[in-house]
């Protein structure tokens, strides 16, 4: 790939319109995502220092418990991409479909797991006996919504797979409005309390749903796709998931240890890790709207059988990538004298933070090119090799991370085992994609 020739202007020009058209909705739709804890959090925080405590612990659990399944979105919109580039659209809104049978029985299953097992999991994060119960209530009532949550992502990853990302957008903000019409009337109007804003966002979530599956059902009438389970397809899609899961809990599993390791080091330690954390989760999304349109589009090219365009696209988007990196890093180390005092006035906690948040900046262009290639090689359904490749990373970050408090290292030196960990993953995945290996065309892979 790398010693192929530029694409022409006009080239480049035709896959800008399309990254943008992809990703800039995309963005605005993850972005809304987190939207639903900030509004829970704000209207819940209001009730008392135990419920906001409660619903912290309780989000965490709920937001593990699905992010785990993020592979629904991602794998789905690859098999359906193939598909409408092969011209084959019956065939793509049925593999969808299949996807969504798939995130409702995961959904059911979670249910099962975490409805009996709430007190135990909440003590597992040596909750207050002030907030357990507080914490208890709400995960309970929100792991209702868990079927919702997948789906949402599946259908999600159907529409991304159609070359759809406005419509995913449009969903979510009506999805953070009714959520925070229902929080307010639920939690003082009704006086549910916490409960209230738990019942609030299932309601909210499940409202998504719905308008989801209006979408999706009038698609697959007009196309003339079965709308029925079918055992097959939902095995297969489990199967195309699996690498893409082990690929997401290795990653969680980095995010982890580096936590770990930061509350080793102090409370200031700790207190500025959570914020630049923070600030490494919102750059992630900025940059992963171009990964998602990398999915949907490298998906398309390769079911069209377009080897070329997909090599053209892949070059394009890794500019983009590192531009976008570019452009953050800077913005991240002008801002950083502004940025840190809106999260602390404790000078111990300012002093950790200087200095990392200049190593966050140094890693963005890293980080940049990281999301595309990932985005492109999930596009091509190339699951397995990601898998194996974020088990090196990891292989690689552990032994990093814990050598940073044997040799005295501050959290400034943990975050360069955190960009250390980027540039693994910028080998693997740049060895990949010179390889072409990833190139197999054809509606299925």
């Amino acid at each position: 790939m790398a010693q192929a020739p530029a694409p022409p202007k006009r080239s480049r020009r035709l896959h800008d319109r399309e990254i943008i058209a992809l990703a800039v909705p995309a963005f605005g739709a993850l972005v809304a995502e987190p939207l639903f804890v900030m509004v829970d959090s704000a209207i819940v925080g209001h009730l008392g220092t135990p419920q906001l405590a409660g619903l912290g612990v309780a989000a965490a659990l709920l937001t593990t418990a699905v992010s785990i399944f993020v592979f629904l979105a991602y794998a789905t919109t690859a098999a359906v991409a193939r598909r409408v580039g092969a011209g084959d659209l019956q065939s793509a809104i049925r593999q969808g479909m299949d996807g969504i049978w798939l995130a409702l029985l995961l959904g059911a299953a979670v249910i099962a797991v975490v409805l009996p097992a709430a007190p135990w999991l909440v003590s597992l994060f040596g909750t207050s006996d002030t907030a357990s119960p507080y914490a208890v209530t709400y995960l309970r009532i929100s792991s209702l919504g868990i079927p919702a949550m997948l789906v949402v992502m599946a259908a999600t990853g159907v529409l991304r797979g159609l070359q759809d990302t406005r419509t995913p957008l449009y969903v979510a903000v009506g999805g953070f409005a009714a959520n925070a019409v229902l929080n307010v009337g639920l939690v003082y109007g009704a006086g549910l309390g916490i409960a209230g804003s738990a019942w609030g966002t299932v309601i909210a979530q499940f409202g998504m749903v719905a308008a989801y599956l209006v979408v999706v059902v009038r698609g697959a009438r007009r196309h003339g796709a079965s709308l029925r389970p079918d055992a097959a397809g939902i095995r297969a899609c489990a199967q195309a998931g699996v690498p893409l899961l082990v690929r997401t809990l290795s990653l969680r599993a980095v995010l982890m240890i580096a936590t770990a390791v930061a509350a080793r080091m102090g409370d200031a330690e700790i207190a500025a890790h959570q914020i630049v954390l923070s600030l490494w989760s919102l750059l992630a999304f900025a940059l992963d709207a171009i990964a998602i349109a990398g999915q949907a589009i490298i998906g398309r090219y390769l079911g069209a059988g377009d080897a070329k365009g997909a090599k053209e696209a892949c070059r394009r988007m890794v500019e983009w990538g590192l531009a976008a990196g570019v452009v953050l890093g800077l913005l991240v180390a002008v801002a950083r004298p502004l940025f840190i005092p809106l999260f602390t006035g404790d000078p111990s906690v300012q002093d950790a933070l200087l200095p990392t948040l200049l190593v966050v900046a140094v890693a963005q262009p890293v980080s940049g090119i990281v999301f595309v290639l990932d985005g492109v090689l999930m596009g091509a359904g190339d699951g397995p090799y990601l898998a194996w490749a974020m088990l090196v990373t990891l292989a690689a970050f552990i032994p990093a991370a814990l050598m940073v408090p044997a040799l005295g290292g501050g959290l400034t030196a943990l975050w360069w085992a955190m960009t250390l960990m980027m540039a693994v993953r910028l080998v693997t995945l740049w060895l990949r994609a010179r390889s072409g290996r990833w190139i197999v065309t054809g509606a299925t892979r």
